[in-house]
Parts: C-alpha cells; sequence; structure tokens
C-alpha cells in the first residue's frame, strides 16, 4: 500500500497529461447530458428549450453540490497518500460516499419544494410553466446517483487512477444521447413523453455511470477501499471535506446563481433572449467544464505534493495546468468566433435568435482565456489549503464584479451590455488572482519540509 506513487516520481508534463485528459473528458461528458437535453428539446419548440433553459440554475445547482464534495474527498484523499497514511484515506472513501447519498436525498427534497415557486418567478406563460416543472420534477430524482458516482470519481482521481471515472462518465452519457430521441419523440414503440423523455434519460444515465462507479471501487482493485469493518462516522473528516470543497461548489453554484440573475435580465427582452443564453450557456459550459476537467487533473498532483512537501513539483504542476488551460480556452475561443451560425444551428435558432446570437457568441467567448487563468490560480491556491483565496477569486468572477457590470452597461448599450460584462469582470479578476499569488507564497509546514529534506539529502547520498 505504501508503494512509491506515481505523483512523486513521474515527470511533469506527461503526468499531467495523464492525469488530467480522464477527468477533462469526463466533466465534458458531465455536462453534456444538459447540452444533449437541449438539443433534442428544442427540436420540440423553442418554448421546450426555453423550459430547461429555466431549469438550468437548478440542474447546475445539483452538479455543483456534487462536486463540492467530490472535491473535497479528492483533495483529502490526496493529501492522505502523500502522508503515507493509508487508514485515514481510507476513512475518507467511506465517509464521502456516505454522505453523498445522504446529501443527495436531502437535495431531492429541496427541490421538489421549490420547483413550482422558483418557476412561476420567471414566467407567466401556463405552457413554459407547465413544460419546466414536468422536467424539473423528474430531473430532482438523479441527485443520489450524481452525487455518489461523482464522489467515487473524484476517489479514483485522488489516487491517480484518471481512467475508471473517464469511462463510467461515458457510458452514462451516451446512454442519455440513446435514451434521450427514444423517450422524447416515442421511438421504437416506447412512449411519446416529450420533455419528461428528456429527463427520465438524464436519471437513467446517472444512475447507470453510478452502478459502474461501485463495481469499479469495490471490485477492482483500488489504492483505497471502503473501510466497513470498525468504521463509525469521523466528524473531522466530514467538516474537512465540507471546507475543502467548497470553493468548488462556490465556482459552479455561482454559475447557477448568474444564469438565474441574467435570466432576470434577459426576460426584460424576450423570451427568445432566455431560450439563447440557456443554449449559450450550455455550448459555454463544455468549455468551462472541460478546463475543470484539466483542473481536476491538476488538483491531485498539486495536493499530493504540497503534502509531500515537495515545492518544486507543485509549482510545476501549477505551471503546465496553466499553460495546458490557456490553450484548451483559446481554442475554444477560436471554434466560437469562427463558427457562430452552424453552432446556434445545432438549437434550430429562429431569425430572432440568430440576429443578437452571433455577435454575443463574439463576445462572449473572449473571457474564456481569463477564466482559465483565473480559476487554476484558485485551484492552486485550494490545493494548498488556502481556500478563503480561492474563495474570493470565485466569488468575484461570477457574482461580486460580473452582475454590478451587468446592470451597469445594459443600461448604457442595452442587451450588448450583458453580453461585454462577462470578459469585464473576467478581467479584472485575473488581474486581482496574480496579485494574491505573488503577494501571498505558499508556506509548508515544518514536518513536510523535513521529509523532503531528508528525502532530498538521501538521494544525494545514493
Amino acid at each position: 500500500m505504501n508503494s512509491i506513487n506515481k505523483m512523486e516520481t513521474k515527470p511533469m508534463f506527461p503526468l499531467i497529461v495523464s492525469m488530467a485528459v480522464p477527468p477533462l473528458i469526463s466533466m465534458f461528458m458531465q455536462y453534456t447530458y444538459n447540452f444533449v437535453d437541449c438539443m433534442f428539446v428544442s427540436w420540440i419548440g423553442e418554448k421546450a428549450l426555453t423550459a430547461v433553459s429555466l431549469a438550468f440554475p437548478i440542474t447546475t445547482l445539483m452538479v455543483a453540490m456534487s462536486i463540492w464534495i467530490g472535491v473535497g474527498v479528492n483533495v483529502l484523499i490526496a493529501d492522505s497518500l502523500g502522508q503515507k497514511n493509508q487508514d485515514k484515506a481510507d476513512r475518507v472513501v467511506t465517509n464521502g460516499i456516505i454522505l453523498s447519498a445522504v446529501m443527495g436525498a436531502l437535495i431531492i427534497a429541496v427541490i421538489l419544494l421549490i420547483t413550482k415557486p422558483f418557476f412561476a418567478s420567471f414566467t407567466d406563460d401556463p405552457e413554459i410553466y407547465g413544460l419546466a416543472v414536468r422536467y424539473m420534477r423528474v430531473c430532482a430524482f438523479l441527485e443520489i446517483s450524481n452525487m455518489v458516482h461523482i464522489c467515487i470519481q473524484k476517489i479514483l482521481q485522488g489516487t491517480g487512477n484518471m481512467i475508471a471515472p473517464m469511462c463510467f462518465q461515458i457510458a452514462g452519457v451516451v446512454l442519455n444521447f440513446i435514451l434521450d430521441p427514444i423517450l422524447i419523440f416515442g421511438y421504437f414503440g416506447f412512449p411519446k413523453m416529450g420533455i419528461e423523455g428528456a429527463a427520465v434519460s438524464t436519471v437513467c444515465g446517472y444512475t447507470f455511470s453510478m452502478i459502474l462507479a461501485f463495481y469499479v471501487l469495490i471490485f477492482r482493485n483500488q489504492k483505497v477501499r471502503m473501510k466497513i469493518k470498525g468504521f463509525k462516522i469521523d466528524f473531522k473528516i466530514l467538516k474537512d471535506i465540507f471546507v475543502i470543497g467548497f470553493p468548488s461548489f462556490v465556482m459552479n453554484a455561482l454559475g447557477a446563481f448568474m444564469t438565474y440573475f441574467t435570466n432576470i435580465f434577459l426576460v426584460l427582452y424576450s423570451t427568445t433572449a432566455v431560450a439563447f443564453f440557456g443554449a449559450y450557456f450550455k455550448l459555454q459550459q463544455i468549455v468551462i467544464m472541460t478546463l475543470n476537467g484539466l483542473i481536476q487533473g491538476c488538483i491531485p498532483v498539486m495536493s499530493y505534493n504540497y503534502g509531500a512537501g515537495n515545492k518544486q513539483r507543485l509549482y510545476q504542476a501549477f505551471k503546465y495546468g496553466m499553460e495546458i488551460g490557456i490553450v484548451l480556452t483559446g481554442a475554444g475561443i477560436v471554434i466560437f468566433w469562427m463558427f457562430p451560425e452552424q453552432i446556434l444551428r445545432i438549437f434550430n435558432a429562429s431569425d430572432e435568435m440568430m440576429s443578437f446570437g452571433i455577435p454575443a457568441l463574439k463576445i462572449m467567448c473572449t473571457s474564456y482565456v481569463f477564466a482559465a487563468a483565473a480559476t487554476m490560480t484558485a485551484s492552486f491556491m485550494q490545493s494548498t489549503k488556502r481556500v478563503g483565496f480561492s474563495l474570493l477569486i470565485n466569488i468575484l468572477r461570477q457574482l461580486v464584479l460580473l452582475l454590478p457590470f451587468m446592470w451597469l452597461m445594459s443600461h448604457f448599450i442595452g442587451m450588448k451590455g450583458i453580453w461585454w460584462s462577462f470578459p469585464a469582470a473576467e478581467t479584472i479578476t485575473v488581474i486581482f488572482s496574480f496579485y494574491l499569488y505573488r503577494k501571498y507564497p505558499v508556506e509548508f509546514s515544518g514536518n513536510a519540509e523535513r521529509k523532503k529534506t531528508i528525502v532530498y539529502k538521501r538521494k544525494k547520498i545514493e
């Protein structure tokens, strides 16, 4: 169990690539659920697309809760293995899975209570309201499987196993993609369920991923395991999971709040504007969550080497993660600039949506590179247990700066001001995040530094 871990020996660039590509694909697939739902639902009609777009803040919040627990577990496991504390790593596994299941059940209950008043606050169109409520009442039941399978995904990633989580994530998305048209439009003898068919497909996809995740964790040889014999709830571990994972929750949950408030601004113009932003946000999430996948691959490497007291490898991981993130998001900008019309056609966009949607895509996508730099810096802070700085960067990006910019700029230049507020907020945030990075360097504990020095001297003698 205490064999040398690749996170302390493998050359950094290939390590980052090997660690980042599988979760990058997994996160890409995670948000493909909503993209696929929107694509097929848009074929029903613009009102159905609007309904799913209004539901997106809730589904984003659901995913954010899952990532909160998952990342907390991930960092604790990587840190424990870096300190060669196998028993603690195993206890984190069991506590994390139980916490995920309990939280999932509580979230389902809350969603079922708030669904009607939430959608009533946005629309007085009975058709859009009815479609949104029907969609969300089914989608709510994906949360237990979502919480548990993401928790297991992050458990395995914390040990350096990045392939298995990617595989069970892909399996769920593929099932969702197959079932969506079948259940929405009633193919192969299945009933025509409409928008509820999209929700049922999504629940089935997440459930399938959870089943595969449990199989991999329990029946395949892993570096950690569920600690059943003599197990008891460890409230210190639960607290650490909540605290360490909280910045990741904020980063993702703020997307839900941002979408909620943006819809409030856009509904003053038209429901078509709301439908467009819902479609755009799903496209944008593919880019940003691909970036988050990269970050989830970097976090275990940074956390492990921080726990091991290896300053050089910690900073190497951050440097390579930053460079790869900028390249990925830069590619997203190029695609959005070159093919905006073709992208919007995927959602069966009307002429009205095209008229403001094409320039809006080009404006908002310019913020992606700045988002990459800011979120990677926030993740570096999180991995080195400076949760407050990480939290501050994420709040600035999607709340403290963005909403005032949105209000101010929309007053001066109308709907275009809403689009320009995104690059404006990201630019200021990245400047501030680099200031924090330079002003407050990492401080290692004395024990970690001592272990690092002993290892270094031993290698030098050998």
